[in-house]
């Protein structure tokens, strides 16, 4: 029997909550007790679309990558099975039957195999600690970790799993002759090259594909974070200095590129400071982020975002990040 997830509709978007989905891969022959290991790790409820048995019928396709468990179809679907265990280079135990977790994020559905799930939990940002950038040189699959009930729960970077599926889910290159004729007249007066963009964004894959797109040009230079509280301390810096060198804040900035999910502080939250701030709320924000669907605009709507746009869209991004800076500078 199929089990619905919460879709956490009741979390208020700017209060820096959310709610994860806990799961765990069993090693080695062990049941988390038993001679084995027990790895704890969690994901974002707002990503799971069900949890399910294991499809009776799973095909491999010819050439898939090893952690490709198959595809199978549901609710007239055919989607990508990922044995996360294989991925992560752990060996899952085989005790027991594993289970589904089907996910919708990055306008992509997908699924991971995983020997069970134990509870959802609601909390804040907060509590999720990015990891020291030692751990980071070893492991681009976390993206921070929590404890929750005396466990150590590691949180997924599930986009980079399936960027690996198909990099063009990460942020790819724009195409040769790129066509950005979407954008206003108003991008020929008034604009000043090279526009300063800040980007927070827990996942170093995509800070370094985004950096990389928008600098290659020579049309932006960005300054990346790994996450709100640092984009946020980052910005009160720019306040103090905006006010030592009697100059407007956007002097110094022109555009805020914000994720959603980060450790400490989310997009949202981050949104929702910048909007209430006199000296900050003229900065546009532009909220980018696998979680944009059409069920989820109105969180980013609540706070105040200028524009909300689902990863990956390049060519959409370097359109917008000209349309919107152009908006503000005819206001």
């Amino acid at each position: 029997m199929a089990i619905t997830a919460n879709k956490g509709i009741l979390l208020e978007s700017g209060t820096n909550e959310l709610e994860i989905i806990e799961l765990y891969v069993d090693e080695d022959g062990g049941n988390g007790g038993n001679g084995g290991y027990r790895g704890y790790y969690g994901v974002n409820v707002a990503k799971v679309v069900e949890i399910i048995s294991l499809p009776a019928q799973i095909h491999k396709p010819p050439n898939a990558a090893n952690f490709v468990a198959g595809v199978f179809n549901h609710r007239d679907k055919v989607i990508i099975l990922v044995d996360l265990a294989i991925w992560l280079g752990k060996e899952r135990s085989q005790e027991k039957p594993p289970i589904v977790i089907i996910t919708e994020f990055n306008q992509v559905t997908s699924a991971f195999l995983v020997s069970g799930v134990t509870r959802i939990h609601r909390t804040s940002w907060a509590n999720i600690k990015p990891l020291d950038v030692y751990l980071q040189r070893f492991s681009e699959a976390i993206t921070g970790m929590i404890l929750l009930e005396n466990k150590t729960v590691l949180m997924l970077d599930l986009e980079r799993i399936i960027s690996e599926l198909d990099p063009r889910l990460a942020v790819p290159k724009l195409p040769e002759g790129r066509n950005e004729a979407a954008a206003s007249e108003a991008l020929t007066t008034a604009m000043k090259y090279p526009l300063k963009v800040l980007h927070a964004d827990d996942s170093g894959m995509i800070r370094r594909a985004t950096k990389q797109l928008l600098e290659e040009e020579k049309e932006f230079i960005v300054t990346s974070v790994v996450d709100g509280r640092e984009a946020w301390t980052y910005l009160e810096d720019l306040k103090k200095k905006a006010v030592t060198e009697n100059k407007p804040v956007t002097d110094f900035l022109d555009v805020v590129i914000s994720d959603i999910e980060m450790p400490e502080m989310d997009g949202y939250h981050l949104c929702q400071k910048i909007k209430s701030d006199s000296d900050l709320i003229i900065l546009p924000v532009i909220l980018f982020s696998s979680l944009i669907t059409d069920k989820l605009r109105h969180k980013g709507e609540s706070v105040g975002a200028d524009c909300q746009l689902a990863k990956p869209s390049p060519a959409e991004l370097v359109s917008i990040l000209k349309e919107i800076v152009a908006r503000r500078m005819t206001q």
